[in-house]
């Protein structure tokens, strides 16, 4: 059972985008290339930076802590980035 991961980047609006995946790598770079495999949220909003991402474990897991990210108010999201929390703090933070 693969490791289910948590992310967000960075668009050069400034906004922060919230995916989960089981390959950071691959999908931020799937992001960076503007091909059919972007996030629609992502097109044309280049210079994209990876600002966070952390192991969750289970995709039912990730898939929550996703919806609960994309529920944050941007100061949120913030506080995420600049604290990189534990894998711990980031689910009581989400009130997981």
């Amino acid at each position: 059972m693969p490791d289910w991961h948590v992310y967000l980047i960075r668009a050069g609006d400034g906004a922060l985008y919230a995916g989960v995946t089981t390959d950071v790598a691959r999908r931020f770079s799937e992001h960076r290339e503007n091909g059919p495999k972007c996030a629609r949220y992502l097109r044309g909003k280049a210079p994209l930076h990876l600002v966070f991402h952390k192991k969750i474990g289970s995709r039912s897991l990730a898939l929550k802590a996703e919806w609960r990210l994309k529920r944050l108010p941007k100061s949120g999201k913030e506080k995420i980035v600049r604290s990189n929390p534990s894998r711990r703090k980031l689910i009581a933070q989400l009130e997981m």
